[in-house]
């Protein structure tokens, strides 16, 4: 039954709001906000739109509607329901897993300046950033330790330490470890380094000039020379700056497209130095125009992910609806936010840098995508295969002896590496150190959702392991019921070099030999490295896990909770190993009995 959208939109008002547009099976197509519902609505079903919009309309089986009392509560909603649901005709940016940040924990009275990766700040300490590239967090935080002498040990480190470490002996720590600065004067130094990292660089070297001008009144003179340096050190950071970009906050996006593909460049300035890039491939399945498609990416940007908005956002392309995104940031950032598109000066050449290097990415993944279609090409006439096969497979399996075995599948398209489709398998339940039981482990589990028809069958798969495994492989084809994917294994060659694989096709008595200048070659060794690196990453995730966790897991009384708390204090399993029962007692929520129980079940 299609949709009756005259009925629909006779039950519709003129209030602003949300509409999320669904297909018969329940899928959202589409999520879309609008100053007025019906006004809105009521365009998609006019005959003015072009083809890839037309073709969505025609799947539309249901729309939900949610009325909001304005138009910028209507775009905060909206962008919360992208984030929620992911529809596949919408502006989408890959949520990273983890962000580059500098954190200062709150549970330690001589904190260092750490470099951490997470998803979203927590409640454990500051958080500073995030940044957009972990170069630009190291070399900020090699400049505040240069300056201000803040200590980059680990906790474990710390706690064990007797006399200053070689830091101290070159100038570049205060060594609170040994008791040589006061938790006072420590905790002055980080409030320093932490407002110049915020963009307060000037408000500190005017501190340091009074300090200095009180320590030389109080005849310190050692004190007020070390005050002068810091200041000499911070005038000469804010001159190179000066010098560089002219200082100021902003974030630069520029959009560059071309048929075929579009890429969207993220410069990020921050006391006016240039933080680095980060560049989104985001797909325009409605052919939006620059300015509709650059206003949605900032809306996700700022408002779905957990990025800091500066006081100024400059684009290389007016955007639509301007007015109603600068009011829906600042609310959202508790500050007023400016949206430039017209800019001179240094940040003209801000903007002409973005430029560059969006069209410099767009261009590198078009060579690349040129390239990976003729590779798919190239493996379809070395495989003999009726069409260029659209998705492959590989598997590979990782362990230690035995231990904490996992299996990778990674998946290739005629785009490259599809990394939202990749994949890994903990192996339970066999022999240590069975490979081929392993991978019939998870080649079941994979292909037990195309049987079940929950997955997408691939149309090659590659086995990394040679004859045994090529043979579990097509056994576990053959029990499945499977006969339209194509089998191929990889055997090493006898030296383990690249260009010397042994390639087989479906049967071990089916060697395929390729050049080694083989386009088709070439993506077969691609998929089984990134194969083995995704399943090598994964197996030493689970090993260290297991091996940071279990002895403590076997101690009465040590939950989850208590754990970490022991973990997070000493820095880690080996720090709790070397700690007496008094520094075990230390520990929040460790009494002197269980301290006692700890040390005991660890040493005997």
């Amino acid at each position: 039954m299609s949709f009756d959208h005259k009925q629909f939109l006779s039950t519709v008002g003129a209030t602003p709001g949300v509409y999320r547009m669904l297909d018969a099976q329940g899928n959202t197509l589409y999520v879309g906000k609008a100053k007025r519902l019906n006004a809105r609505l009521a365009s998609y079903f006019r005959g003015r739109l072009n083809a890839k919009t037309q073709a969505m309309v025609g799947r539309i089986a249901d729309i939900q509607i949610t009325v909001t009392r304005s138009e910028i509560e209507a775009l905060l909603l909206e962008q919360t329901l992208i984030k929620s649901w992911r529809p596949p005709y919408n502006i989408l940016l890959r949520d990273d897993k983890s962000y580059p940040f500098i954190f200062v924990t709150d549970r330690h009275p001589f904190p260092a300046l750490e470099y951490k990766r997470a998803r979203q700040r927590k409640e454990d300490g500051r958080y500073l950033g995030p940044y957009l590239s972990s170069g630009a967090v190291r070399e900020s935080l090699a400049l505040m330790q240069k300056i201000f002498r803040i200590r980059s040990c680990e906790d474990s480190v710390f706690a064990h330490r007797s006399r200053p470490c070689l830091q101290y002996q070159i100038d570049r720590c205060t060594a609170p470890c040994v008791g040589y600065i006061s938790e006072a004067d420590y905790r002055r130094d980080l409030e320093h380094a932490i407002m110049c990292l915020e963009g307060k660089s000037e408000h500190v070297t005017q501190t340091l000039t009074e300090a200095m001008e009180q320590a030389s009144q109080s005849l310190d003179f050692e004190e007020a020379a070390r005050f002068r340096d810091q200041i000499q050190q911070l005038r000469a950071l804010q001159q190179r700056q000066f010098v560089d970009t002219q200082g100021g906050d902003a974030d630069v996006f520029a959009l560059a497209q071309r048929p075929g593909g579009l890429s969207v460049a993220v410069l990020s300035v921050r006391d006016g130095r240039l933080l680095g890039a980060r560049h989104h491939t985001p797909p325009n399945d409605l052919d939006l125009d620059p300015g509709t498609l650059l206003a949605n990416v900032i809306g996700q940007y700022y408002l779905a992910q957990p990025h800091e908005i500066p006081a100024e956002i400059i684009t290389s392309h007016a955007l639509d609806d301007a007015d109603l995104l600068q009011s829906a940031l600042s609310q959202h950032a508790g500050k007023r936010i400016r949206l430039a598109h017209q800019v001179r000066g240094h940040r003209a050449q801000w903007q002409d840098l973005a430029v560059t290097n969006a069209e410099q990415h767009l261009a590198t993944t078009l060579a690349d995508q040129q390239q990976m279609h003729e590779r798919f090409a190239a493996l379809q006439k070395a495989l003999g295969l009726d069409a260029v096969p659209e998705r492959l497979e590989c598997f590979d399996i990782s362990h230690s002896h035995g231990e904490a075995t996992v299996a990778s599948c990674v998946v290739f398209d005629t785009s490259g590496p599809r990394k939202s489709d990749y994949r890994r398998f903990n192996i339970t339940d066999i022999a240590a150190g069975d490979d081929y039981a392993a991978m019939q482990q998870a080649l079941t589990r994979r292909l037990k959702r195309v049987t079940d028809k929950a997955g997408v069958a691939p149309d090659v798969l590659i086995v990394d392991g040679g004859k045994g495994q090529l043979n579990m492989a097509r056994e576990v084809l053959k029990t499945l019921g499977i006969e339209t994917i194509t089998l191929l294994g990889v055997a090493k060659g006898s030296t383990r070099k690249a260009g010397l694989e042994t390639l087989f096709l479906e049967t071990p008595e089916h060697p395929l030999t390729l050049e080694a200048t083989s386009p088709a070659l070439h993506l077969v060794q691609h998929i089984r490295d990134e194969s083995h690196r995704f399943a090598i990453a994964g197996h030493r995730a689970a090993r260290d896990k297991a091996r940071r966790t279990s002895t403590l897991q076997e101690i009465p009384g040590i939950g989850p909770k208590r754990r970490r708390e022991l973990l997070r204090f000493f820095g880690g399993l080996q720090g709790v190993q070397q700690a007496d029962r008094t520094e075990l007692a230390r520990v929040p929520g460790i009494s002197e009995a269980l301290a006692d129980v700890i040390y005991q079940s660890l040493h005997g």
